[in-house]
């Protein structure tokens, strides 16, 4: 039994058990009757980026009676779709070409297998939790001519599972080229489906049976390239902190000293530069509830990027438990509704707001919203091409349930409590009752140039991580070194700081007192130019083709972006914030 999945092309997989109790010659697998006593062969689809589809979707071999695993939230999330596998793997038992069964497939079964052939569709099964994959057939090229394609499908497979003691400590699959049956023309043929288990002994222990699903991403070659990428970043750093040290503060001081002159040395001295507009530099924003929703909603996703470190730094996500990321996602996000709630109706207080509720549904639907609407349509492609991807009605349902039941509560009680503190916004100065006129400035001062400028540097410093992270979600590999990505992650958080810091000095001294949307836009353009590097991904590093692969990838891509854009905005807007109060504390303001 398995699934369909894929990045390149469409692919199959297999799924196997999630417990396993000690075994003897005796004891068999036989489709799962009782899972504590068995160890289960079963099928399933992984990846519900990818286009998954059930095992028998295909005409193999099938019970009288599927058997389906019950799965968690995450998994279902995850696209698993757990059934039992027609093999009977008996432990420490070898066997030699036993039939599953005799099948008569006819030109239409033909033709949809010649299709997954040629889609390079692959299946995945699971065996005591370890995953394993094989091709289901191949196609011979020997011509070039790629009318003269051979499309042959293989039936017999070969289990090869390594056991120390009474645990299984590793399984893979083997096809042989020579057992194939030729499926290029379109006519009727009876298949013998067959497998062979040998079992061998080893000596790795139990405890590190896993560790060879993590070996590809800790390479020395990879390892090596991994610190390359945070070396670069960290040089990023150094080079930016040093620029704020000995430019930016060694200006700041002179303006200081300049500005801290007594007033008969002024008096004869035009006031230029960030002191003159001391009395705008404080006036609230255009659109202040969107404001406060966009930072209520970064600082969110902010706690909730912490959270999900912390979990995969204590080993929580360890290599293919299944559904474990997923799970975390929906349980954090749901629970740090609170944080959006309270955050953005404080704030949204502090800048004088009235309409506090209206703010707080903002908040709830700023970024839940577009993910909600996205994850809509792609459900309904997934539903339209029978792919593992669409989640059941009663998944669907479990969603929204929580979203009603925990999500929107804390959120309700988060913005009430930011409305019972009654903070009041820390302004240095006083703002003046109209606003000073912005002077004409070169193009290269505004906006759209500005936040070209700010996404640069800080995606310069992912953007080698960045392949890893696309490689593990989308090229269906593992990613296991969490530390680096910690580490990468914070440099991201600084870099972005940093080069919104010096850029909104910039902006203010200038006398362009409008940076509080500035400084939001770019601290969070670094996700525009992640997603322009998505469209480079598509179309230089992976072979995903068809509606359905194309708009899955920029469908969540997309939604993750603007996950970065609300985040590093925050993270942007704040330290600016910090910045220009200090600024302003600094000098005697009139």
């Amino acid at each position: 039994m398995g699934r369909i999945t894929g990045i390149k092309k469409e692919i199959v997989s297999l799924c196997m058990p999630t417990k396993w109790d000690l075994f003897t010659t005796q004891d068999t697998i036989l489709f799962c009757h009782d899972i504590w006593d068995i160890a289960c062969l079963q099928i399933s689809f992984l990846l519900m980026f990818f286009e998954t589809y059930r095992y028998y979707d295909l005409p193999f071999c099938s019970p009288d009676h599927v058997t389906e695993k019950k799965e968690a939230l995450g998994e279902v999330l995850n696209g698993d779709r757990l059934v039992d596998a027609p093999y009977e793997l008996n432990f420490r038992e070898d066997r030699e070409s036993t039939t599953i069964c005799k099948k008569s497939l006819s030109e239409k079964d033909i033709a949809k297998l010649r299709d997954a052939v040629a889609k390079d569709y692959y299946f995945q099964m699971y065996y005591d939790d370890l995953p394993f994959w094989g091709f289901i057939g191949k196609v011979d090229k020997d011509n070039l001519d790629p009318s003269e394609y051979k499309y042959l499908l293989f039936k017999h497979i070969h289990f090869d599972i390594f056991y120390n003691d009474d645990r299984v400590i590793e399984i893979s699959v083997q096809t042989d080229p020579n057992l194939t049956v030729d499926i290029t023309e379109d006519k009727a043929v009876d298949v013998v489906f067959a497998y062979s288990v040998t079992w061998k002994n080893t000596d790795i222990p139990f405890e590190k049976r896993m560790e060879k699903y993590s070996k590809s991403s800790s390479l020395p070659q990879h390892l090596e390239i991994h610190w390359f990428s945070i070396i670069n970043s960290c040089v990023t750093v150094l080079l930016l902190t040093g620029f704020l040290a000995t430019i930016l503060m060694r200006v700041l001081k002179n303006d200081f000293i300049k500005y801290s002159h007594d007033e008969e040395s002024l008096e004869d001295q035009e006031e230029t530069g960030w002191k003159y507009i001391h009395g705008d530099v404080f006036r609230f924003p255009k659109y202040r509830s969107l404001f406060s929703a966009v930072i209520g909603s970064g600082a969110q996703l902010l706690t909730l990027a912490m959270f999900i470190f912390l979990l995969a730094l204590v080993g929580v996500f360890y290599p293919y438990n299944r559904g474990a990321l997923f799970t975390a996602l929906v349980v954090i996000y749901a629970l740090t509704s609170g944080i959006a709630g309270y955050t953005a109706t404080s704030f949204y207080l502090q800048l004088e707001g009235t309409n506090w509720v209206r703010n707080l549904l903002l908040t709830g639907c700023l970024f839940c919203g577009p993910l909600f609407l996205t994850f809509c349509f792609l459900n309904t492609v997934a539903i339209a091409y029978n792919a593992t991807a669409a989640l059941p009605f009663g998944t669907i349902l479990v969603i929204l349930l929580i979203w009603t039941l925990v999500t929107s509560p804390l959120l309700v009680l988060g913005g009430i409590a930011g409305k019972n503190s009654k903070t009041e916004f820390q302004a240095p100065c006083r703002t003046t009752k109209y606003p000073r006129e912005i002077p004409q400035l070169p193009w290269y001062r505004g906006t759209v140039p500005q936040m070209a400028m700010a996404g640069f540097l800080p995606f310069s410093a992912i953007y080698i991580e960045l392949y890893y992270i696309f490689a593990s979600v989308w090229g269906h590999k593992i990613y296991t070194i969490y530390s680096i990505l910690f580490i990468v992650f914070i440099i991201l958080i600084i870099v972005t700081a940093f080069i919104t810091v010096a850029l909104t000095y910039f902006q203010l001294a200038v006398e362009d007192h409008e940076w509080w949307w500035r400084s939001v836009l770019c601290g969070g353009s670094t996700g525009i130019f992640i997603f322009f590097y998505c469209l480079y991904y598509y179309h230089a590093r992976s072979d995903m083709s068809g509606f359905m692969q194309t708009s899955f990838f920029f469908g969540y891509m997309a939604c993750i972006c603007y996950g970065f854009f609300l985040m590093l905005g925050t993270v942007g807007f704040r330290a600016s914030l910090l910045f220009v109060q200090h600024m302003y504390r600094s000098i005697k303001c009139e």
